[in-house]
């Protein structure tokens, strides 16, 4: 059986020069702890990589922990990069 991988690509505003916002850091949580790889935080742009349920499931927590963290935008892109067989 063969299962869909995806990557999310997000960065979540207002920016901060300073030092990184709560909805910042709030919406990398997430994705750190999430069952994801290839996980690359930086101050501009985030990315991930991993299995379609575990990508979609994190993509909503973060939403909605960095809305709730005072993030007036959050924007995201999702791609599908392949798939893997087991």
């Amino acid at each position: 059986m063969t299962s869909v991988r995806l990557r999310v690509e997000f960065t979540t505003e207002p920016f901060d020069l300073e030092e990184a916002p709560a909805h910042a850091v709030a919406a990398r949580e997430v994705i750190q702890k999430a069952r994801l790889d290839a996980v690359d935080v930086g101050p501009f742009g985030n990315t991930a990589e991993g299995d379609a349920d575990a990508v979609l499931t994190a993509v909503a927590a973060l939403l909605r922990d960095s809305l709730e963290s005072g993030a007036t935008r959050v924007s995201l892109q999702v791609n599908v990069i392949g798939e893997d067989t087991p």
